[in-house]
């Protein structure tokens, strides 16, 4: 390279790209579209589910799914928010990577008629592989209300350790409510085993 000649400059890569489509053995995990609304609404509505997000209002509606629905199916979006689907397309949950005060945080949920047959962690640990392809050697934060150790459990199977405690305010409940920090260091992941 001569003196006149500057070196190109290659954009910075500041999320995983593009939102891909995971298949697993039950499950399906693709990006949100707005034809999500109705479905994330009913799912969000039930109190059983919102009361253990941090950020989601109760009562929730169609109004908030839509105006969540338009943020996430946005290029804006430099994180990834995978519907998860269960053979007929239909949203029933939510696993999400999301940075946050410039660290990346997973979230997630799923419709209370889907609890208790391993979904969650069928979903969680099939989302984190994929994000970790695109994104080797990255921090994962996360964290759960302290009164809901199933999450903690979705969460210890994939790798991530408790780091501390903190009160957090539960929009739905409107209330401060003890919340488990968790994290996931590089080289812990675990990924899922097979299900028997």
């Amino acid at each position: 390279m001569n003196a006149m000649q500057t070196p190109v400059e290659r954009p910075r890569v500041s999320g995983p790209g593009p939102c891909p489509t995971v298949t697993t053995a039950r499950l399906t995990l693709r990006p949100h579209r707005m034809s999500d609304a109705d479905a994330i609404a009913q799912s969000l509505a039930d109190f059983q589910v919102s009361r253990m997000l941090a950020r989601v209002p109760a009562p929730y509606d169609r109004q908030d799914a839509t105006e969540w629905l338009s943020l996430m199916t946005t290029d804006l979006n430099e994180g990834w928010a995978f519907a998860i689907t269960a053979g007929d397309d239909v949203h029933i949950g939510c696993v999400s990577f999301e940075r946050r005060g410039g660290e990346w945080e997973l979230g997630y949920w799923l419709n209370r008629f889907y609890w208790r047959r391993g979904y969650m962690s069928e979903a969680v640990h099939a989302a984190t592989a994929r994000f970790l392809m695109r994104m080797p050697g990255t921090a994962i934060r996360s964290g759960v209300f302290a009164d809901n150790a199933p999450s903690l459990r979705v969460q210890e199977k994939a790798g991530f350790r408790i780091t501390g405690c903190s009160d957090v305010f539960s929009v739905a409940r409107g209330a401060m409510v003890p919340h488990i920090e968790t994290l996931l260091e590089p080289g812990d992941f675990r990924p899922a085993s097979p299900r028997r």
